[in-house]
C-alpha cells in the first residue's frame, strides 16, 4: 500500500486529503493541530500513521530542552493513538522513557508500534544495518523502519537485502536519494506492509520520494478498487429456525426482513407440509402455526430440499409431533452427505432412523416417539441435530437433561435457544471446561461440555420480529473490501449470536480497517489496510473457511486456520475443495493435521512480482460457499475465473451476483 505523507497542512486540509488517499502519515511535528483536531484527523477509516520527531520539535521551538521536546512528542503521539491512529512511529533516537510510554499506549489502544531509524548521510554496512534492526526489535517494535541515503545502487541493494534476513511483514526498508528511489517501490515487492510517497512534487518529505500519483500508476496501473455500499440478505440460520418455530406455534407470527433462497424456501415448504398456513408479502412472511403438541400430526413424508440444517432440525421434531413414521427426502448435494452420528444420537431418545445407505443419509425414515429424559451425547458431529432436539424436547411430558460432550459450532445452538425464546420456549444451559475455559471468561473455543436442562410441557407461541442480516453472506464482501478497496454493509448486527460474526475478529487480527456507526445495527465499513498473516480456529464457523482462505492468500506471511475436520461433509468435501482451489491459483497451501496452512503475499507484492492468483476454469464442487469465494478471488487474479456451476449459489444467496457486480 501507498502511505501519503501529510505535512504543513491545516486540519481541514488534512481531512480533505484523507478522502483521497489509501493510507496516510500525519506529521504531527510539522502540522499544528489542536487536541480536537488530532481526534478528528485520526478517527478516519483511512489507516493513518502518527509521526513526531524530537529533532523537528526542537527546531521549531528552540527554547525547549531535548527532554521537553520529547515530552511534547510523547503527548502528541499518545493523543493520536487514543484518537484511533492505526500506527505510531517513534524514532530510535527518542529517549527510552518516551519510547516505552508511547509503546505502552499503543498496546493499550491496539495501535501498531513502529521503531524507525533514518540515516540522512549514507548507508552503513550490512552488519550494522542488521544490528539496527535488532536494536529496534529489542525496543518492542511491531514494525522496524530502516531508511538510509543511497549514493549508488550497491548501497540501495544493501538495504533491500534485509528482506532476505527478516520477515517482510515486520519490516519497511528502503533508501533515500535518486540512487534509492526505486527501492521505495521495490520494498513492496519484497512484502513490506506499505511504503511512503509525497502528496505532490513540492511536498516531498525526503530526497527521492515519489508522488502518490506516480507510485499508484506504477503499482496499480489501470486496476480499479472496490467502493460500494450493500445490504446483505437475512440470515438463513435464523430464518429457517424461525420459520419452523412459527409453524409449531399457536397463533399467527410475522417475520420481517425475510430473504428467499433455496434453503429458506425449503423451510417454508416444510412448514406448509406440517399444516401451517404461510403467506409471503415481499420481505415479510406471515405464518399461522399448528399449535404443536406430541403426536399432533400424521404426515407420511417430508421433503427438505438441499438443506442439511432443515433435515437435522426436522428429525427430532418429527419424532416428537408425528403420530406415525415419516420418510424424509431431499435433493442434490444433500443426497451425498451422510448424517454422521444421527443414529447414535437419536437412539439415546428412543428414535430409530432407517436408511437404505450404510452411512445413514437421505432418504431415511424417522420412527418415534421421542423419549424425554436424561442423556449424554457427543457434539463432535456438529450442532444441527442437537438444535433439533432442543426445539423438540420442551414439547414432551418429562423433564430432560442433556449433556453434550465435545460440542462443535456452539454459537448455532445458542441461535436456536434465542429463536425459541422469542416464541416463548425456554431452555436452561450451563457450559463447562478446564482451566483454559475458566481463564477465558467463557470463550466458546475452550468449552468442553454443555448441559441443557429442559422443562417439559412447553408450547410455542406466535411472535413478531425482524430476521437479522446474514454474516455468512457478508463475510465475502467484508473480505473483498479489506483486500481490494472499501465496502459499506447495511443490515448487520454486531451483537449477533451468529458464529460467522467472527469474521470481524479475523479481519482485525489480519490488520483490516473496520468501523461501525449508529450502534450495533449500524453500517459496517471495511477499508484496505496492510494485511498480515493470522491464526484462527474456525471450528465453530466452518462456513467461513473458503472466504478466509482467500483472505489468507493476500495476507503477508503464513496463516493457519484450524478446524478442517468440520469440512468433510458440507455441500462438498470443503477442505479438499479449498486446497485444490488455492493450489490451482498458485497459492502455496497444505493441510497439516487439523489446520489449513496458507502462505500469503500482499496485493502490492503480488502486483509487482507478477504473482497474482491464476485465473482459468475452476469447479465449485456444487458448493455455494466455494462459488462466492472464487468470485472474490477473481478480483486479485491475472485472468477471469470461470466456474462450472454457479447456480448452486441460490441455495443460500440467490442475489449474490447482483450485489457482487456493484463491487
Amino acid at each position: 500500500m501507498i502511505c501519503t505523507v501529510i505535512q504543513h497542512k491545516t486540519a481541514s486540509r488534512i481531512r480533505e486529503i484523507l478522502g483521497t488517499v489509501e493510507m496516510a502519515e500525519i506529521r504531527l511535528d510539522r502540522c499544528s493541530l489542536t487536541d480536537g483536531e488530532i481526534e478528528e484527523c485520526f478517527e478516519s477509516d483511512v489507516p493513518a500513521v502518527a509521526t513526531c520527531r524530537v529533532s523537528e520539535i526542537m527546531a521549531a521551538r528552540p527554547e525547549l530542552t531535548r527532554m521537553q521536546a520529547a515530552a511534547v512528542c510523547e503527548d502528541l503521539l499518545c493523543k493520536a493513538v487514543k484518537a484511533g491512529a492505526r500506527y505510531v512511529d517513534v524514532e530510535i533516537e527518542a529517549p527510552k522513557y518516551t519510547s516505552k510510554r508511547v509503546r505502552a499506549c499503543a498496546m493499550e489502544y491496539g495501535s501498531v508500534f513502529i521503531k524507525s531509524f533514518h540515516d540522512f548521510e549514507g548507508t552503513a554496512s550490512y552488519e550494522d544495518l542488521k544490528a539496527m534492526v535488532e536494536k529496534c526489535r529489542r525496543n518492542g517494535a511491531d514494525i522496524v523502519k530502516i531508511v538510509t541515503t543511497a549514493h549508488n545502487p550497491e548501497e540501495a541493494d544493501r538495504v533491500l537485502s534485509l528482506y532476505g534476513e527478516y520477515d517482510p511483514e515486520g519490516l519497511i526498508a528502503f533508501s533515500m536519494g535518486e540512487a534509492g528511489k526505486q527501492t521505495r517501490l521495490q520494498c513492496l515487492a519484497k512484502g513490506a506492509p506499505y511504503t511512503y510517497a509525497a502528496l505532490s512534487e513540492d511536498d516531498a518529505a525526503a530526497p527521492g520520494q515519489w508522488t502518490a500519483s506516480e507510485m499508484a500508476a506504477a503499482l496499480y496501473g489501470k486496476r480499479r478498487f472496490t467502493d460500494a455500499e450493500l445490504t446483505v440478505p437475512s440470515s438463513k440460520s435464523f430464518a429457517q429456525r424461525a420459520i419452523i418455530a412459527a409453524a409449531l406455534a399457536d397463533g399467527v407470527s410475522r417475520l420481517s426482513g425475510y430473504s428467499p433462497c433455496g434453503d429458506n424456501e425449503a423451510a417454508v415448504s416444510a412448514a406448509k407440509a406440517l399444516g401451517a398456513e404461510v403467506r409471503t408479502d415481499g420481505t415479510e412472511i406471515e405464518i399461522k402455526g399448528i399449535a404443536a403438541a406430541p403426536g399432533c400430526i400424521g404426515i407420511r413424508n417430508l421433503h427438505t430440499g438441499e438443506s442439511g440444517l432443515l433435515t437435522r432440525l426436522m428429525i427430532p421434531l418429527l419424532s416428537a409431533i408425528s403420530s406415525s413414521p415419516v420418510k424424509l427426502t431431499g435433493e442434490k448435494t444433500l443426497l451425498d452427505r451422510p448424517l454422521k452420528g444421527a443414529e447414535e444420537m437419536m437412539s439415546a431418545f428412543g428414535v430409530s432412523l432407517e436408511s437404505e445407505a450404510e452411512d445413514c443419509r437421505i432418504p431415511l425414515e424417522v420412527k418415534g416417539p421421542l423419549r424425554c429424559g436424561k442423556a449424554e451425547i457427543s457434539g463432535r458431529y456438529g450442532s444441527q441435530l442437537i438444535s433439533g432436539l432442543l426445539m423438540a424436547l420442551p414439547l414432551g411430558d418429562t423433564f430432560s437433561r442433556v449433556m453434550v460432550n465435545d460440542p462443535k459450532s456452539i454459537p448455532y445452538m445458542f441461535i436456536t435457544l434465542d429463536v425459541m425464546r422469542k416464541f416463548g420456549v425456554k431452555v436452561r444451559n450451563e457450559m463447562s471446561g478446564d482451566q483454559a475455559f475458566a481463564s477465558s471468561g467463557g470463550d466458546w473455543s475452550y468449552c468442553t461440555g454443555i448441559e441443557f436442562r429442559i422443562k417439559p410441557g412447553q408450547r410455542y407461541k406466535a411472535a413478531d420480529f425482524t430476521i437479522e442480516g446474514d454474516w455468512s453472506s457478508a463475510a465475502n464482501f467484508l473480505v473483498a473490501g479489506a483486500v481490494f478497496g472499501k465496502v459499506v454493509i447495511n443490515g448487520l448486527d454486531t451483537a449477533s449470536l451468529q458464529a460467522d460474526l467472527s469474521v470481524m475478529d479475523i479481519l482485525v487480527e489480519a490488520g483490516a480497517s473496520l468501523s461501525q456507526t449508529d450502534g450495533s445495527t449500524g453500517p459496517v465499513t471495511v477499508q484496505r489496510s496492510p494485511l498480515t498473516a493470522f491464526e484462527t480456529d474456525a471450528s465453530n464457523c466452518p462456513d467461513l473457511f473458503p472466504i478466509i482462505a482467500v483472505l489468507a492468500a493476500f495476507c503477508q506471511g503464513t496463516s493457519r486456520i484450524s478446524g478442517v475436520d468440520r469440512l468433510a461433509h458440507k455441500e462438498s468435501d470443503r477442505g479438499k475443495a479449498i486446497l485444490e482451489m488455492l493450489r490451482k491459483m498458485g497459492v502455496k497451501a497444505e493441510i497439516s493435521a487439523n489446520d489449513l496452512v496458507i502462505e500469503g503475499h500482499s496485493l502490492s507484492s503480488r502486483l509487482l512480482a507478477g504473482n497474482l492468483l491464476k485465473g482459468g476454469e475452476f469447479t465449485s464442487s456444487h458448493d455455494h460457499r466455494m462459488v462466492m469465494a472464487l468470485k472474490v478471488a477473481e478480483l486479485g487474479a491475472d485472468a477471469p475465473i470461470v466456474i462450472d456451476d454457479t447456480a448452486c449459489v441460490a441455495k443460500s444467496f440467490p442475489t449474490f451476483f447482483n450485489l457482487f457486480s456493484k463491487l
